[in-house]
């Protein structure tokens, strides 16, 4: 069997390039990541080969994070939710799967809300957006020295199809531009603020997606406790819940095979 390759590109957007990562040729699925310094389509990396057997998979570097080009203004719900839209316009994609994990799933759910003609099916994992209370994670923010960047990316060196070695290295290198450092911070502070919290919030969105919806949470989720998915999948129509005992926050990283047999299982 020829392994799959995992293709890096850039798209040309209205702000300037964004990284993605491409496999397969089946039902476009793009993959938003979740709030995290290093975090980026690669977040991903231990599952977009086993799903690029069935789908075709988009996993691109949300707006302000990776290798792509930043903004000098603020990073609101509606510039992030709407570069969700221009990129699949970029793609030539009419509609497609999202799914969404952490604060990728707070952008998905606010999609699906904003644009349902524009999303297949949906997937929240660890979705955002239920709670209103801030976290102090993301304004006592610090970038991270290079050893613990390497070291985050271990578990990941393997991910098949993909040069993670090169990855680690462009990811150190961006923890070390100033500028970067002080767009995430911007980014932070905007999600974080508790007026957009709570004018954000999905509750009450939740209720009007159209699209058929896979919640999976881990059962040792510490950062949005598994309370917020039963009432994520309560509120959602048409929705589906998949826990994974024993799992925490981090579930693609945590249980990739888990992770990509479910969504195979939903998408496919």
């Amino acid at each position: 069997m020829v392994a799959t390759q995992i293709a890096e590109k850039y798209v040309d957007l209205s702000h300037g390039r964004t990284r993605y990562f491409e496999a397969g040729t089946g039902h476009p699925t793009i993959l938003l990541h979740g709030v995290g310094y290093t975090a980026g389509g690669d977040s991903f990396a231990m599952s977009l080969a086993p799903l690029a057997s069935k789908l075709r998979v988009i996993a691109p570097d949300a707006l302000g994070w990776g290798t792509g080009d930043r903004v000098d203004i603020d990073y609101s719900f509606e510039l992030l939710v709407d570069w969700v839209r221009e990129l699949q316009d970029a793609l030539g994609l009419k509609s497609s799967h999202i799914v969404g994990h952490s604060m990728g799933g707070w952008l998905a759910s606010l999609f699906a809300y904003e644009s349902p003609e524009r999303v297949d099916k949906l997937v929240l994992v660890a979705s955002g957006g239920t709670a209103t209370r801030t976290l102090a994670s993301m304004t006592q923010f610090s970038p991270p020295p290079a050893e613990r960047i390497r070291a985050d990316f271990e578990a990941r060196m393997n991910a098949p199809g993909m040069d993670m070695k090169k990855i680690v290295d462009e990811r150190v290198e961006v923890a070390a531009k100033p500028e970067n450092v002080a767009a995430y911070q911007r980014i932070m502070n905007n999600m974080n603020n508790p007026a957009t919290r709570l004018h954000y919030n999905t509750l009450r969105r939740l209720p009007m997606i159209k699209a058929p919806t896979l919640v999976l949470w881990g059962s040792n989720d510490q950062t949005n406790a598994l309370e917020l998915g039963q009432k994520t999948a309560e509120l959602v129509p048409n929705s589906k819940l998949v826990v994974l005992d024993g799992i925490g926050h981090m579930v693609p990283n945590e249980a990739p095979d888990q992770f990509t047999r479910a969504l195979l299982d939903f998408l496919d």
